[in-house]
């Protein structure tokens, strides 16, 4: 063999590995743009979950407030009572 001939040879060797590692990168971007949809998705699926769990909180906390005012006026009832009977 020449070496014309060998090196032609190891060209197309060259060159059939460069297209495979071609079809694999373009395999990784595929996948890569998957992941990235993927990541968006439940991004946003977190969002909105933080977002329901804030109005959970928001409700808790009104309950709460209400629970105390509804306390508060009875326990000022209670005394308005024990004071008229005192007199």
């Amino acid at each position: 063999m020449d070496d014309y001939e060998v090196i032609a040879q190891e060209l197309s060797e060259l060159a059939e590995k460069m297209r495979g590692l071609e079809e694999r990168l373009a395999d990784v971007e595929r996948v890569n743009t998957r992941l990235e949809d993927a990541a968006l998705t439940t991004a946003r699926a977190m969002a909105e979950i933080s977002h329901h769990w804030d109005a959970v909180y928001d409700a808790m906390r009104r309950a709460d407030r209400i629970d105390q005012e509804i306390s508060s006026d009875r326990d000022h009832e209670a005394r308005e009572a024990r004071r008229r009977k005192a007199e």
